[in-house]
């Protein structure tokens, strides 16, 4: 069986011994030796499985050197293309090496010792051509599936765009999700998607906050109550627990939960099956739990505010939710949202923000996040008359907070020199993500939209799938090293 990782070379005559010739002294090579006596064949090859490097006679019969090579460069301009050539022909070929169609070419009778070496240098060629190819259709997908709003998101950046994929693909499923992120980072946002993009969006989605209800009431929030239960319980009253049932319930702050509620809660979760306080009798929901937390939850666990077998019982996928100061420029789409938004509510206009307000909108660290970024606008809006909201404004409001601020400079945390995209970074601030993890993940996702077919992968990266397999193979080597 064809070890897929190796490369492919294809060699062309129209003269068989020439072809057992070539293929007897290229055995040296770790490569795949391909053959075929004619221009057609070759190209019969390469529509199959392309190759890394092709290798033809100038002068056949029905198609020439010259003719298969311009429809090589065509159909995988990636393809090494050599020729193999008499004195005769060499003003031909120095004009197919200048038009782009030949990278190189070998004279006849050629050198056994300068074959092999021709050859090596055309297998690492193509590797470079291969990786700069693969990196282009890579930052091109990227691109096109890149999104600029998501199902209450606002922002482009590359840490979102991981966020947007990753809920694409958790909400369907039935399982739980846990998400862990800084407060205000949107992390109801992301559990209020998961919900609207699931089988079970026509359901209710019930939110609540543990660190909001007080302890002794938390139990009733969630399995609700009788009428007599406690004091003050003068009806009977159903909790979150029936309230979604069908639907999605989302914990946020869960470490905040009392302890011994949290084994009643790891008991429904598990069978399904609660009571109301101050019931004997059981009822049933079906509920997906989405739960998040703000603290490290191996800390929360070692802290004993989370239950270990809870946590894990309700991990089952994780997301993080970015701070802002990891979400490139998107600062300033979600300011720009909040001004027109707050500017409606007031009965205000304003025009936009000052060159400056700008600048210290992408660059302050926003420790607060998204909603510190919302609060600190809309008190700009009621307290400027506008038509633009000045950095002077901003930055009273961030003072008027606690938070002090260089005025004579917007560069409270560091600049971002991101203004174009380069072959070595991109959107690099957004979540740290060199262009390397940024390929990584396109071409992860491109796989698994290809449900895991690598050949059909590489057929829309419009790369060759051995170029596929060595990239996952490099990936595979690196985390090997690791452990």
């Amino acid at each position: 069986m064809e070890n897929i990782n190796r490369a492919r070379v294809l060699f062309v005559d129209d003269e068989p011994d020439v072809l057992r010739s070539l293929s007897r002294i290229a055995r040296k090579l770790d490569a795949h030796i391909l053959t075929a006596n004619s221009g057609r064949e070759a190209l019969g090859i390469i529509e199959q499985s392309p190759v890394d490097v092709i290798v033809t006679d100038m002068r056949m019969p029905e198609m020439d050197g010259n003719e298969l090579l311009t429809q090589v460069a065509k159909l995988t301009p990636e393809t090494v293309r050599i020729v193999l050539t008499g004195y005769a022909d060499m003003d031909m070929v120095l004009g197919a090496i200048n038009s782009g169609h030949i990278w190189g070419y070998l004279q006849k009778p050629w050198d056994n010792y300068e074959l092999i070496i021709k050859l090596k240098q055309a297998l690492q060629l193509q590797q470079v051509l291969a990786e700069r190819t693969l990196m282009r259709r890579t930052i091109e997908q990227y691109q096109y599936y890149r999104k600029e709003h998501f199902e209450g998101f606002i922002g482009d950046s590359v840490a979102m765009q991981f966020v947007y994929s990753s809920i694409e693909q958790c909400a369907p499923s039935q399982a739980s999700v846990f998400i862990t992120g800084p407060s205000g980072s949107g992390k109801e946002v992301a559990a209020q998607a998961i919900h609207e993009l699931s089988k079970r969006s026509d359901k209710a989605f019930i939110a609540l906050n543990c660190a909001a209800i007080p302890s002794e009431l938390m139990e009733s929030e969630i399995f609700g109550h009788v009428k007599g239960a406690f004091s003050g319980a003068v009806s009977n009253r159903d909790g979150a627990a029936s309230l979604a049932n069908g639907g999605t319930l989302f914990l946020d702050e869960i470490g905040e939960m009392d302890i011994n509620l949290q084994a009643k809660l790891l008991r429904f979760i598990q069978d399904g099956k609660f009571q109301k306080v101050g019931s004997g009798k059981e009822e049933c929901a079906d509920i997906r739990f989405v739960c998040a937390t703000n603290r490290d939850p191996q800390l929360a666990i070692k802290d004993n505010k989370l239950r270990e077998d809870l946590y894990y019982r309700l991990n089952v996928i994780s997301l993080f939710m970015p701070p802002l100061c990891e979400r490139d420029r998107d600062a300033l789409k979600l300011a720009e949202h909040f001004l027109h938004h707050y500017s409606e509510l007031e009965d205000k206009n304003f025009a936009g923000f000052s060159t400056d307000a700008e600048q210290l909108i992408i660059n302050y660290s926003w420790p607060g996040n998204v909603r510190q970024l919302q609060n600190v606008i809309y008190s700009a809006v009621v307290m400027s008359q506008g038509p633009m909201i000045s950095k002077k404004i901003i930055v009273s409001q961030l003072e008027s907070r606690g938070q002090h601020i260089d005025t004579q400079s917007t560069n409270n945390s560091p600049l971002r020199d991101d203004e174009s995209v380069t072959e070595t970074q991109i959107n690099h601030d957004a979540g740290q993500l060199s262009l390397a993890e940024i390929e990584r993940r396109a071409i992860t996702q491109t796989i698994k939209r290809c449900s895991g077919n690598v050949v059909k992968a590489a057929s829309e990266l419009e790369v060759s799938p051995s170029t596929l397999y060595r990239k996952i193979q490099q990936w595979q080597e690196s985390t090997d090293e690791l452990t």
